[in-house]
């Protein structure tokens, strides 16, 4: 007689229960621990007269669907070769023409066959039909239930198949470990924690974690819940592991930076079990490598798949690439990726996203904006090519023209994103409201806010942000009570956004209005930003004393940034003293940034305070802070130029310096003073900065630059690598005023934009 034919879920051979048994029944000990022993493959045997019901080898499709054409003898096995070919090609159309032609010869009665054609249609996507097909069936086994379960997370519809699972129970049937395996899957991707913790107390009950495969999808589950270490208990009690096993738990190491060393010490651990890695396994330890920063790590894997020849795996390929990326070994990276014969939008989105996130590492900003053209050229060169980008390529390159404040370059990858259709994806929308917002363009961030349809709290703390960056308070503090009405909770970003808008404007009791709510309704401590903002507040109206007393009633104390405002606010609003009780304090700190000695060297040579001038000059040179560069960059029709202090090597340096003479003459006639400041140096000989004001720092020739090549009326645009000096800020006001134009300038703390004599930070973003 003929064994019961099987049926793959899962990658696994399942089989219904022994006929006569009790289906609701499971065997002691176990949950429906099925027999392994029958395959359809093996079963087709010849009937008593003589008719053939299938040969005694696999059929291939040309073979099965030239038997059901002659009309021979249909037996259900001759199904399964064509099921199968319609899950490789996701043929819905031809899954729908067999299920007829199953209905016609009366096949479609046989449960095995019915289960068959429910897995197909799930594999095609057609959850429906499966779900149809599976009500009308008479008879349901393990393998069924467990097929429509499985079936429902495969299509991203995971509750439908708890809901299922459910079902299954009140019914009186028992799950399979495989059964189980699909639930925890579900839960997984559905983030129900607690009833994946009921899943596996039933796995528990009866046995079945040892089991690797339950023993898998429980590492699973515990690893994407964000539950290592439970994940780590399931896996130590799995007692024959397989590559996925150790493959679940490395990469869920790769996951967390905290356990690094971990995932490094189970690849070990693997090597030494005999089991051979995959592809998978080998592009998680080389992110764990990335994690760590760790090329010679690295190589030595690269060596190791080089040994077992993966080399070709693109996956591995794209994971050794990135790593060389985040290394900064952008020439090797480069040379893998044009040595690809093969590449995907995972590679090329390896390379924008790498080339973005080493531009914060770069040893200088040169360095960092260099390689941000160099993500735009590889994002160029990839809307040349076959491929087209998906919204982590969009999202990507959007954050580098953020970084670069690449505005005419972001608007062209807007443009994109509406002709490709992913403007809709609100992680792009995200992006679009960020990069507007960091390049100046307050009106367009807030349009593409207003057309989103879906908003997530990074994207209203962006747009809030942008309004308190922009100067404008009120505007920000409605958004922000506009979200808390849409039910978003805000987060501790949030409210550094509103807190330093209530500082702009001066708005002291909302300030604290405010700082209270952060804590007691949602219960955020403050961290070193929100007592900055509340400082800042106070040091912004002249409230000095406040600004200290604040201080002494929070018991907080202040970091080398705020020190550095209360030093800067003490000497705008001419009260030294407070302003050298500042300084002292911050000198205490022995700050590491140069910026902050330049602060106090400024400070100390306006009032002539000369010992004060030695000694910070003689904590400089122990702290070894190095020298301020002083660098600007401006983009006029895709072409960048950049600038020292007192450049004279573009070709209209002349008329640069002429232009500058005269508005600043203008400026002269009409309330501008020049403030003294120490000299930036611009070499690695010079030890130490100098008395005396350099005329020209980079960002007034980058924006003179910028008042000669564009037309009348545009924006000027200009980054800048440190915090502008209080002489720039205020002869760009005037500049802003006598050409009639606005002004970007985006320093290393904040943006600020002139326009009619006026900046949107309000006086208070020049520290040196």
């Amino acid at each position: 007689m003929a064994s019961t034919p099987s049926l793959a879920v899962s990658g696994s051979a399942v089989f219904p229960p022994a006929v006569g048994a009790d289906p609701r029944r499971p065997p002691p000990g176990s949950v429906a621990v099925v027999d392994k022993s029958s395959s359809y493959s093996r079963s087709m045997q010849a009937t008593e007269n003589g008719g053939v019901e299938a040969p005694l080898r696999p059929l291939d499709v040309r073979e099965a669907m030239s038997m059901l054409t002659e009309g021979k003898t249909v037996q259900s096995a001759m199904y399964v070769p064509l099921l199968h070919r319609c899950i490789e090609t996701g043929s819905l159309g031809a899954t729908r023409a067999l299920h007829g032609h199953m209905v016609k010869t009366g096949t479609d009665a046989d449960m095995f066959v019915a289960t068959s054609l429910v897995n197909v249609y799930m594999r095609c996507g057609a959850s429906g039909d499966a779900r149809r097909l599976f009500d009308e069936m008479p008879e349901k086994n393990v393998v069924t239930w467990t097929a429509l379960i499985t079936g429902y997370t495969l299509n991203s519809q995971p509750v439908l198949g708890l809901e299922v699972f459910v079902e299954m129970l009140e019914l009186g049937r028992y799950p399979s470990h495989y059964t189980l395996g699909a639930m925890l899957n579900a839960c997984s991707t559905s983030y129900n924690v607690d009833l994946g913790k009921q899943v596996h107390g039933y796995a528990i009950k009866y046995g079945a974690e040892s089991i690797t495969s339950m023993g898998n999808s429980l590492c699973r589950l515990y690893a994407k819940l964000g539950s290592l270490d439970s994940a780590l208990t399931a896996f130590w009690r799995i007692p024959d592991k397989n590559v996925i096993t150790w493959t679940t738990m490395i990469s869920a190491c790769a996951e967390e930076e905290d356990y690094v060393e971990l995932g490094l010490s189970l690849f070990l651990d693997m090597l030494m079990e005999g089991v051979m890695p995959n592809e998978f396994t080998l592009t998680s330890v080389m992110s764990l490598c990335g994690t760590r920063l760790d090329l010679n790590l690295g190589k030595q894997v690269q060596a190791f798949y080089f040994k077992i020849g993966c080399e070709t795996n693109l996956p591995v390929k794209n994971s050794t690439m990135y790593l060389y990326l985040r290394k900064g070994e952008t020439d090797e990276a480069m040379r893998l990726f044009e040595q690809m014969e093969d590449v995907s939008i995972i590679t090329w989105n390896a390379m924008i996203s790498g080339y973005a996130q080493i531009m914060d590492s770069a040893k200088d900003d040169l360095q960092a904006r260099s390689r941000g053209f160099q993500a735009l050229t590889i994002f160029r060169d990839l809307t040349r090519s076959a491929m087209k980008p998906d919204l982590f390529t969009f999202s990507s390159i959007l954050s580098v023209c953020s970084t670069m404040m690449a505005l005419e370059q972001g608007e062209q990858i807007h443009a994109q994103t509406i002709k490709t259709g992913f403007l809709s994806d609100v992680v792009v929308n995200s992006a679009l409201v960020n990069m507007y917002n960091k390049c100046g363009s307050i009106q367009d961030a807030n349009k593409a806010f207003l057309e989103m349809p879906i908003r997530t709290f990074v994207t209203w703390t962006s747009m809030i942000s942008g309004y308190s960056q922009h100067g404008q308070p009120q505007e920000a503090i409605q958004l922000f009570e506009d979200m808390r009405s849409a039910g978003v909770r805000p987060n501790e970003i949030t409210f550094v956004s509103v807190l330093s808008a209530c500082s702009y404007a001066g708005l002291v009791e909302e300030a604290e209005s405010y700082f209270d709510m952060m804590k007691k309704e949602y219960c955020i401590e403050p961290v070193v930003d929100h007592y900055g903002c509340m400082i800042d507040m106070f040091v912004r109206i002249g409230r000095l004393e406040d600004a200290f007393s604040f201080i002494k009633r929070t018991g907080f104390e202040p970091n080398e940034a705020i020190w550095s405002s209360l030093v800067a606010g003490c000497r705008s609003h001419g009260n030294m003293e407070l302003a050298f009780y500042a300084a002292d304090k911050l000198l205490e700190l022995k700050p590491k940034g140069i910026e902050t000695y330049i602060l106090l060297l400024n400070m100390y040579i306006s009032t002539e305070r000369w010992q004060d001038v030695a000694r910070v000059r003689k904590l400089m040179k122990q702290e070894d802070v190095g020298i301020l560069r002083d660098r600007s960059w401006i983009t006029i029709k895709d072409k960048v130029y950049f600038f020292r202090a007192n450049d004279i090597t573009h070709p209209q340096a002349a008329e640069l310096y002429q232009l500058l003479e005269n508005l600043l003459e203008k400026a002269k006639s009409i309330g501008y003073e020049p403030y003294q400041n120490a000299e930036l140096s611009d070499s690695e000989d010079d030890e130490k900065p100098t008395a005396g004001s350099l005329k020209h720092h980079s960002e007034r020739l980058a924006v003179a630059l910028g008042l000669l090549q564009t037309p009348p009326g545009a924006t000027v645009r200009v980054t800048k690598n440190i915090t502008m000096c209080r002489d720039c800020h205020s002869s760009i006001k005037f500049f802003s005023l006598l050409a009639n134009r606005e002004i970007v300038v985006r320093d290393s703390k904040r943006l600020h934009k002139f326009k009619d004599g006026r900046c949107s930070c309000g006086d208070f973003g020049a520290l040196l």
